[in-house]
């Protein structure tokens, strides 16, 4: 640090904590990492281990990330059967109702 100038805070750092609440309603499993490591960010930050913070941030929006990938995909899966068995039963003239 150069005399006559002032030091910088560091900067904030964002933890994600939003987007892994958000996760966890579509892919718990994943989700669970990401809030574990949302919740170390503001601690570390109290304690001045900024780049244990910015660590412990990017774990968190890995988890979250795969998170959301998975449940979207699992949705997307999930949709596409129930739709392409409807059509599919609606097409060969099965009905449920067994008459």
């Amino acid at each position: 640090m150069q005399p006559g100038y002032p030091s910088q805070p560091p900067q904030p750092v964002d933890n994600n904590m939003t987007m892994s609440i958000v996760a966890i309603f579509l892919f718990w499993p994943l989700a669970i990492p990401a809030i574990i490591n949302a919740s170390k960010v503001n601690p570390l930050l109290q304690q001045g281990d900024h780049a244990g913070a910015q660590a412990a941030a990017a774990e968190s929006k890995k988890w979250s990330k795969w998170a959301l990938i998975v449940g979207i995909a699992w949705i997307a899966i999930v949709l596409v059967c129930c739709v392409g068995g409807s059509l599919l039963g609606a097409m060969t003239g099965n009905n449920a109702s067994g008459y």
